[in-house]
C-alpha cells in the first residue's frame, strides 16, 4: 500500500507533535475566541487548539504540531486541503467576481452542466438545480419543494435523521434538543424508524427490518385513524450521517422508493453528507440503484466555500419567482470550486480507489473489533465508516464517555477523529478521499493504540 511521492498532497510525516496539546499560542488564541466569540461552541471543547494551515490529509495548528486529519470539518474536505484543482479554480475566479446574485456567470453555467451531468440514475441530464447555500438551507427548500408540489403538509423523516437545525428544517431533525434550542416545534414532521440493524428493537433478522420499516410507513400514509395527515413527502438520508453512519439492509431504499411511488409522494434523499464519493459511488444512492425526486447537496461540494444546491426533476419546476429566497445563493467562487471537485471525484478510477481503501480501512477496524470488548460493531461503506463503541457487548450498553476517551487520546496522540451517533458513542471515519496510505496505517494504530487505553482505564 504505497502512494508514489508525486501526488501526495499531504505533510510528510505525520502526525509530528512539538509541543503539548494544546500549545502555548494555540491557548493564546482560544483565550481571545473564549473572551470574544459565542459560549455555543462545541467543537473547540475536545479540538482544543487553534489552526495556521493545512496540507491534504494533515493540518498544523499555531505551534507547529501537525495532526492527521480524519475529521475534514465534519465531511466537507472530501478532497482534503489545498487540493490543487479546487485552489486552481478558486484563484481563477477570485480575479473575475466573488459575488453576484443569479445572474449567469462561466462558474454558474460549469457547475450546472457539471452537477446535471453527474446526477443519479434518472436525474442526470434530466433536472433542474435550486441555488441554496448551506445543507440545512437545502434540506429546507427541498421539503418546500416536496410540499408545493403534492399539496400536503406532512413530511416523513426518520430516527436519528439529522437535516440541518436553522428554521423550520429543524423539525426533520430528530434530536428534540435542537427544537428547543431553535423555539421551533416539529411543524407537520413525523417520524418513523430507521433501519438500524445494531440496534433495531424489532425483530433480530435483518432481512426483516426493511419490512416492519416500510410497513409501518405504509400505515401512517394509508390508515386515517394513524394520527398522521396527508403525507406530502419523506426526506431520508441513504446513510445516516449525524445519527451514527448507520448502513441500512440493501432492500430498504428500494422498498422506499416503491412505497413513494406507489402513493405518488415525492422521496427527498439526502446526499449532504453520503454524497461526493464519500461512500465509493458519487451519491450514496446509487449503491441501491434508487433515484430521489428531489436530492440535497452540500458539504464537499463546496470545497469549504458555503455552497449547496437541490436537484430536482423537471415536472417539479411549477414553482413560482422568489420561491426560495437568499443573498448568497450561487457563490461565484463556491461554484467554480464545486465543478473542478465533481469532475474530479466522478472519475471511476478515483472512487474505485475510494472504495477499494474503504474496505481495507473497515477490515483493520474489524481486526480490531475482534480483539476490542468495547466495539460493539464496524460499518460502513467507502471512506463513511464507524465504530460503535459499548460498555459491553452483551447489552450493547452505549460507551457514550468511553467514546470521548478515544476522541481525545487520539487528538492527544495527533489524529482528529469525531463521534456521533443517537448516544454519541459513535466514533466515525471521515477523512479525505485523497488520504495517503501511511496516513490511514498510522491512524488506524493510533486508534487501536486509543481503544486499548480507554479499556484499561473502563
Amino acid at each position: 500500500m504505497s502512494m508514489q511521492v508525486s501526488n501526495r498532497l499531504s505533510i510528510e510525516g505525520a502526525p509530528v507533535l512539538k509541543t503539548k496539546v494544546p500549545g502555548p499560542k494555540s491557548l493564546e488564541f482560544l483565550e481571545v475566541q473564549d473572551k470574544l466569540e459565542t459560549s455555543s461552541r462545541s467543537y473547540t471543547g475536545f479540538f482544543k487548539f487553534a489552526l495556521d494551515y493545512g496540507k491534504g490529509s494533515t493540518v498544523v495548528d499555531m505551534d507547529g504540531n501537525v495532526f492527521i486529519d480524519w475529521f475534514g470539518g465534519v465531511s466537507v474536505m472530501n478532497l482534503g486541503h489545498g487540493h490543487p484543482a479546487v485552489i486552481g479554480a478558486l484563484r481563477e475566479q477570485l480575479e473575475k467576481m466573488t459575488h453576484v446574485t443569479e445572474i449567469p456567470t462561466e462558474a454558474r453555467i460549469r457547475y450546472l452542466k457539471t452537477l446535471n451531468s453527474v446526477l443519479p440514475g434518472k436525474m442526470k441530464d434530466n433536472s433542474k438545480i435550486l441555488m441554496t447555500v448551506t445543507g440545512a438551507d437545502a434540506c429546507e427548500a427541498a421539503v418546500s419543494l416536496a410540499r408545493f408540489n403534492s399539496k400536503k403538509p406532512t413530511i416523513i423523516a426518520f430516527t436519528g435523521s439529522y437535516h440541518g437545525i436553522a428554521g423550520g428544517i429543524v423539525g426533520a431533525t430528530s434530536n428534540y434538543h435542537y427544537r428547543d434550542y431553535a423555539g421551533f416545534a416539529s411543524q407537520n414532521y413525523v417520524y418513523a424508524p430507521y433501519p438500524y440493524p445494531y440496534r433495531f428493537s424489532g425483530q433480530s433478522k435483518s432481512e426483516d427490518i426493511s419490512k416492519q420499516v416500510i410497513t409501518r410507513i405504509e400505515e401512517m400514509i394509508t390508515d386515517p385513524y394513524s394520527g398522521v395527515p396527508p403525507v406530502g413527502g419523506i426526506i431520508v438520508e441513504p446513510i445516516q450521517g449525524e445519527g451514527g453512519y448507520i448502513v441500512p439492509p440493501d432492500d430498504f431504499l428500494p422498498m422506499l422508493r416503491e412505497t413513494c411511488d406507489e402513493h405518488s409522494i415525492p422521496l427527498i434523499i439526502d446526499e449532504v453528507q453520503s454524497g461526493i464519493g464519500r461512500t465509493g459511488k458519487l451519491w450514496a444512492s446509487e449503491h441501491y440503484n434508487v433515484t430521489p425526486d428531489i436530492m440535497c447537496i452540500s458539504k464537499s461540494v463546496g470545497g469549504g466555500i458555503p455552497i449547496s444546491s437541490v436537484a430536482y426533476r423537471k415536472d417539479f419546476d411549477n414553482i413560482p419567482k422568489a420561491f426560495h429566497l437568499g443573498t448568497y445563493r450561487g457563490n461565484p467562487l463556491g461554484l467554480a470550486a464545486g465543478a473542478a471537485i465533481l469532475n474530479v471525484v466522478k472519475e471511476e478510477k478515483f472512487l474505485e480507489r475510494v472504495r477499494t481503501k474503504g474496505k481495507y480501512v473497515l477490515n483493520r477496524f474489524e481486526e480490531i473489533q475482534s480483539r476490542s470488548k468495547i466495539i460493539g460493531e464496524v460499518r460502513g461503506k467507502g471512506y463513511m465508516i464507524s465504530n460503535e463503541i459499548v460498555k459491553n457487548k452483551e447489552d450493547k450498553t452505549p460507551g457514550t464517555e468511553l467514546a470521548g476517551s478515544i476522541r481525545e487520546s487520539m487528538f492527544k496522540k495527533g489524529v482528529l477523529m469525531h463521534t456521533c451517533g443517537h448516544f454519541g458513542n459513535v466514533m466515525r471515519f471521515m477523512a479525505p478521499l485523497t488520504i495517503e496510505d501511511d496516513l490511514l496505517d498510522r491512524g488506524i494504530s493510533i486508534f487501536e493504540q486509543a481503544v486499548k487505553e480507554t479499556e484499561v482505564r473502563a
